[in-house]
């Protein structure tokens, strides 16, 4: 039993190789995926970076809208720094601390009225959100199995085995991978590489499309 079935919390933690791999693609997907079941599943980016123009920040958008029943913008995301950096130098940039603590107390309570939450990190597992931690802490204390996300780009093998060794050295639950095709065209022996070498099970493979359709990368998907 997990830390996070112990504490009652059931769900996914999604994090990717990458900034830009389709991460809250994936998650607002899967976030779609448990709703189709009939749960009510919460879909939260706790940290997030990057805001557009109108004061929107379209990764909490996506989420809290996926989210069944939606959420508003406090009950998806805990920091939200304009600027689009790392967090950790956002939150240096605002004057502000970020506390892992309080992220892990904050997902917690807001998977109190529902039965799924599905957690989206930023950028790669290994990003800081202090000087002593960052999303990988947070995966761990959390518990909750995770989902890599993987662009299938040149250099997308690498960068999955290297993430997945860093995964599975802290003993942590990972699912499985979800490749994203990122252009048209995809990098010839990218897939073939990744299914050969990866050491946990692909959980699905979103073709490319445009625009995005939450319905259609979630029929791509297996949740675990």
């Amino acid at each position: 039993m997990t830390r996070s079935e112990e504490g009652g919390l059931k769900g996914l933690f999604v994090t990717g190789t990458d900034t830009g791999v389709g991460k809250t693609l994936v998650s607002a997907a899967l976030v779609r995926a448990y709703a189709a079941q009939g749960l009510r599943v919460a879909g939260l980016k706790p940290v997030v970076s990057g805001m557009v123009e109108g004061g929107v920040y379209e990764d909490v958008e996506a989420l809290r809208c996926a989210s069944v029943p939606s959420r508003a913008v406090n009950e998806c995301a805990l920091y939200t720094f304009p600027p689009a950096i790392a967090p950790h130098f956002a939150a240096w940039q605002a004057g502000r601390r970020i506390d892992l603590g309080e992220i892990e107390r904050f997902v917690r309570e807001q998977a109190q009225d529902v039965e799924r939450v599905v957690v989206e990190g930023a950028g790669g597992f290994l990003v800081p959100l202090t000087p002593t931690a960052g999303f990988a802490d947070l995966a761990a204390a959390l518990g909750l199995p995770i989902v890599l996300v993987v662009g299938l780009r040149l250099g997308a093998i690498n960068h999955a085995l290297l993430t997945c060794e860093a995964i599975l050295a802290r003993n942590l639950p990972l699912a499985g991978w979800v490749g994203t095709w990122l252009a048209p065209d995809l990098a010839a022996g990218t897939l073939e590489g990744l299914r050969d070498h990866m050491p946990v099970p692909c959980l699905g493979i979103i073709p490319y499309h445009t625009p995005l359709d939450l319905e259609f990368a979630a029929r791509h998907l297996e949740i675990p």
